[in-house]
């Protein structure tokens, strides 16, 4: 029997082309060749710097943008040829957590009609008193009570916190098997972050919903999600548990993001590294390993031509078959240094 996956990326590719003077005939390759698989009830994050292409892979499965190639799998069924009526009815299966609560809901409408508005859309619920009904129950499983009180409010009356978790109920109202949640808690302050996914956890325990959670913040990933994909300029460089990848990064990039992750002590003999220079243009992807003009590894092996001409693909480590990276020397399956 096929194991059954929530969400399955194969080969995603999202390219722009780059249109004014400088950028004339050049193609943006903002996801290149990227492949995630999500089973059911589990949370997968997406980390890497802004620019690695995060909200790109976001975007393509939302089909707020069109993929180049590749296929998007939800529950089995392809999203990349549906169209109009078929896309739409797949929707309710598939929503989106934004990541600033202030601009990604509607100040005109009061917070019942906002969480009530899947319901109409997607045609759910008998009449306005049973869409109600259920959008009041959604803002109680949101942690917003009195669901009656907040419900009748605008959301200029409600906190930042409590935006984003109108933003949830109405993700979770139509039941969908995959929630997409693009930097969910970065615009909260800290205080509130922990609330905000303490939430989300009862709901994935609850409803049995899968997360595909986008941040910048490996801490955050290490926290909330079960395993963990690094992405660096459009590709997967390294995924495993969220455990395993912090104990034991692999790939140079993930060994720098894990080293600055902030601990409430100095740990002794730990040093920090800082990368230097910032993520390349998508539309300049340099030639070979994509990530060797800013690896620590790559120097210090000076500079091994294999580096310089060949992209290494994301294959299994020989520390366990859960564990992927892409790097030609810091695999010990490889013979090579570590």
């Amino acid at each position: 029997m096929s194991e059954k996956f929530s969400l399955s990326i194969e080969d995603l590719h999202v390219s722009y082309q780059l249109s004014g003077s400088a950028g004339k005939n050049k193609i943006a390759r903002a996801v290149d060749g990227v492949s995630l698989q999500l089973h059911p009830g589990e949370t997968l994050a997406l980390v890497g710097e802004s620019g690695s292409g995060k909200t790109s892979i976001a975007n393509a499965v939302m089909r707020l943008l069109e993929p180049t190639s590749g296929k998007i799998l939800l529950d089995g069924v392809d999203l990349v040829p549906l169209q109009g009526s078929e896309l739409r009815a797949m929707r309710r299966n598939f929503q989106m957590i934004f990541q600033d609560p202030f601009e990604s809901l509607d100040p005109r409408q009061r917070v019942i009609e906002t969480v009530m508005e899947p319901l109409e859309i997607h045609g759910i619920g008998e009449n306005q008193e049973q869409r109600r009904v259920l959008a009041l129950a959604a803002l109680a499983q949101a942690g917003l009570r009195p669901a009656a009180d907040i419900g009748d409010r605008f959301t200029h009356q409600l906190s930042g916190g409590q935006r984003q978790r109108v933003a949830i109920a109405s993700a979770i109202i139509l039941k969908p098997s995959l929630i997409i949640a693009d930097e969910p808690v970065s615009m909260l302050d800290v205080s509130l972050r922990a609330g905000i996914l303490r939430v989300m956890a009862d709901l994935r325990d609850q409803l049995g919903v899968s997360y595909l959670f986008i941040t910048h913040d490996l801490s955050l990933a290490w926290m909330f999600a079960d395993r963990i994909a690094v992405i660096y300029l459009g590709r997967i460089v390294e995924e495993a548990s969220a455990v395993d990848l912090i104990e034991n990064p692999m790939h140079p990039y993930t060994k720098a993001l894990v080293s600055v992750i902030p601990v409430p002590e100095a740990i002794e003999g730990a040093s920090r590294t800082i990368l230097s220079g910032e993520i390349p243009s998508p539309s300049s992807i340099p030639s070979g390993c994509r990530f060797h003009p800013r690896c620590p590894l790559f120097r210090e092996l000076g500079e091994p031509e294999k580096c310089l001409n060949e992209d290494p693909l994301l294959q299994i480590s020989a520390k366990s078959e859960s564990h992927l990276v892409a790097c030609f020397f810091s695999d010990p399956s490889k013979g090579d240094t570590q």
